[in-house]
Formats: C-alpha cells, structure tokens, sequence
C-alpha cells in the first residue's frame, strides 16, 4: 500500500469514526475464512460495518479527529489483528459477538467505544450486550408516562371505579 493510498484509507476512516458513537475493536484472528465470511455476512445483515484495517492507520484516523473525542485511551487496545465493527446501535455488535461464540472463542473484543466511555476487554461483553438502544429507551419512557393513565383508567373501570362514579352522581345530585 503505497503513501496515498494510505491517506485515502485513513480520510475514509475519519469520516466512519466522526459520524460513529459506537465503534467496536475486535480479534479475529485464528478464525477460517469460511469463520470470517459469516461474521461479515451476520454483520451485513444486522446492518453492522465491519472492517480489518492496520492499527496505525486506526490511530491517526482517530488522532485526526483530536483529542475531544475522547479516542486517546483506546490506542493501547490496537495491538495485532483488528477488525473494526461501527454500527448506530450501541448493543448490536455485542449481541452479534456473542451469538456468534456460541460455536468458539472468536471474535474476542478488545475495545469499544461508546458515545465517549471505553470499554477493554471481553469480561465487558456482557454489560455491552445488555445495554438499549435509543428506541428501547424511549419506549420504556412512554411506558413510564403512559403507567400513571392506565392506573386510573383502570381504578374506573374496576369495582372501584364504580364506587367512584356513584360518589361523582351523589355529590352531583346534592349540588343541585
């Protein structure tokens, strides 16, 4: 790979790293082709990006895009083979990951980046996975603010709410 063609590959990964907040940094190394091949495939279909690319090159891509973006301690993690995974759900390449060692040990997670926290290494991979994604979120807050409407409607509709209603008509018909 020659000198442009280099620049070429780490102006392309800055564009991938600016408009990412959940890159994923994997090993996999000692899979088969036939391994890796469903690995992209899985990733493909699960709408992950996944790439093998050198470790300088993941380096200056991400020293490009400055220290504000918090990339600094990850540079420790690009040791030997890594195949980044970038994606717009934060949990969806953990899950991928660990679906797919159900069969091996293989990819093992080195480092992940999410919206600025670091996570290192494959004990994490389970706290990664059971993190939810931004449309789980807000349906667990349109849960929380529909809850409160429910419980009324329902204390109405129940045994209670007929006690309800006939103190409604009474204080009504003692009014008028």
């Amino acid at each position: 790979m020659n000198r442009q063609e280099k620049d070429q590959v780490i102006e392309q990964l800055v564009e991938k790293f600016d408009n990412s907040q959940y890159i994923y940094f994997t090993d996999a190394s000692a899979m088969t082709v036939a391994e890796v091949n469903k690995l992209r495939r899985l990733c493909f279909q699960q709408g992950i990006e996944m790439q093998v690319v050198k470790n300088t090159l993941v380096q200056k891509a991400m020293e490009r895009l400055g220290e504000e973006r918090g990339f600094t301690p990850v540079y420790p993690a690009l040791v030997g083979p890594t195949a980044i995974m970038l994606t717009d759900t934060a949990n969806a390449p953990a899950k991928l990951i660990k679906e797919f060692r159900k069969d091996g040990t293989k990819p093992a997670l080195k480092a992940a980046y999410i919206d600025s926290s670091i996570y290192f290494g494959d004990d994490n991979l389970d706290i990664l996975a059971a993190l939810k994604s931004k449309e789980e979120l807000v349906g667990d807050v349109i849960m929380l603010l529909q809850s409160p409407a429910r419980n009324v409607i329902s204390a109405l509709q129940g045994s209670a709410g007929g006690k309800v209603a006939g103190l409604v008509k009474a204080l009504e018909e003692r009014a008028s």
